[in-house]
């Protein structure tokens, strides 16, 4: 009778530890398919962000490129149209502010603001500050419709 308890003893010891380890490789198995799920999500938002980078990457170079384009004047699209014969408002306002000279927003319109700034270019300019824009004064602006003072 004690060979049989004994034997029944080592044979519990035996299923337990067999069904401890099945447990235990249970949990090992979840905990690593949770580390692979969070792995996987980790990856997708990676690739997300690389996008995302790759997209802020191309709109720079075009920035750039249209930037070199307008500078040298060969834009696709033209910010100012050229000057044919007389200067619209729209231009004259753009060759002051591009001169050092606040015409106010440039909308196009002959405002006071815009009459103050070209009186105040022709007085510079040693020209009569009647704040219109003719031959003389345009002669002397129009160079800076392109280009920036420093």
């Amino acid at each position: 009778m004690l060979k049989r308890g004994v034997v029944f003893l080592i044979l519990a010891i035996f299923v337990i530890s067999l069904t401890g380890c099945a447990t235990a490789r249970k949990q090992k198995d979840l905990e690593i398919q949770g580390l692979r799920n969070q792995i996987s999500l980790l990856e997708s938002q990676l690739q997300s962000k690389d996008e995302e980078i790759n997209g802020l990457k191309e709109t720079l170079d075009n920035a750039k490129q249209e930037k070199e384009e307008v500078a040298r004047g060969v834009g696709k699209k033209r910010l100012v149209a050229e000057v044919k014969s007389r200067p619209n408002v729209k231009q004259i306002q753009i060759a002051l502010k591009n001169a050092g000279y606040d015409p106010g927003i440039v909308d196009g319109k002959m405002g006071r603001q815009t009459k103050d700034a070209i009186r105040t270019f022709q007085k510079a300019n040693n020209l009569r500050a009647d704040g219109k824009v003719g031959k003389q004064t345009w002669g002397l602006l129009s160079k800076y419709l392109y280009q920036k003072v420093k």
